[in-house]
């Protein structure tokens, strides 16, 4: 049954990668007709890959009770998701916007790329979304110990945290809740704790029910101050 669930893991990403590349890059039109049918505009929007768009899948009451709305997309790396930040984020006037992303750029879903500018990237919604006036919440990646569509990645349990050092440390700097599900899933050896996942990458319906307090936690706590990231000479 392991082998199953990681053959579907597999399929679904090459899917999801092929489905991006064959049209529009950043796969606009996926929630098109969503936001155009929306009446009210949502508290927080979800930005992200295959994690956040199983999300709802697993637990829709979770967006639907509390006004949130989920545009994940499988398969997207950090700059698709800054392709269509706008059209999927700012058009829709939400109060916040929770950034989950960077374990498809570690993958290599478009291409090798050096963890700095996947951060960046991040980085760079993060202020887009300032500047119109929305609440950023950066999330750590998950933690993960393999790619299972790609076994040609390697140390990526090293890359994970390498990433959200960079995350947190400008969340940090920057004033910006960082919300932190890594702690709370991971293994001492940087896996995705067994309990909450199906393919050591995705969370299963138990991941999720654990991340969920976490965020609404960082939701309703207050924006953090700004913190110099210049040390004052001694």
């Amino acid at each position: 049954m392991k082998k199953l669930f990681i053959s579907l893991t597999a399929v679904m990403a090459v899917s999801a990668v092929a489905a991006a590349q064959s049209a529009d890059w950043a796969n606009h039109p996926r929630y098109a007709s969503a936001n155009e049918a929306l009446t009210v505009a949502p508290d927080v929007v979800f930005m992200g890959n295959s994690i956040t768009d199983g999300w709802d899948d697993n637990h829709i009451e979770f967006f639907t009770d509390n006004n949130f709305a989920c545009r994940g997309i499988s398969g997207q790396v950090t700059g698709q998701m800054l392709c269509r930040f706008y059209s999927d984020v700012v058009a829709l006037k939400p109060k916040a916007v929770v950034i989950l992303a960077g374990i498809n750029d570690i993958a290599g879903n478009q291409g090798p790329m050096d963890d700095r500018h996947i951060a960046e990237n991040i980085f760079s919604m993060a202020e887009i979304a300032r500047q119109h006036g929305i609440r950023p919440l950066i999330a750590s990646c998950l933690p993960c110990d393999t790619i299972p569509w790609n076994a040609a990645v390697v140390n990526t349990a090293t890359h994970v945290v390498n990433l959200n050092e960079m995350l947190r440390d400008y969340a940090r700097d920057n004033g910006i809740t960082y919300v932190d599900y890594y702690a709370a899933l991971t293994t001492p050896d940087g896996a995705l704790d067994p309990r909450y996942t199906f393919d050591r990458l995705h969370p299963n319906r138990a991941g999720y029910d654990i991340m969920e307090p976490i965020v609404l936690q960082a939701l309703k706590s207050k924006v953090p101050s700004h913190r110099s990231k210049h040390k004052r000479r001694k």
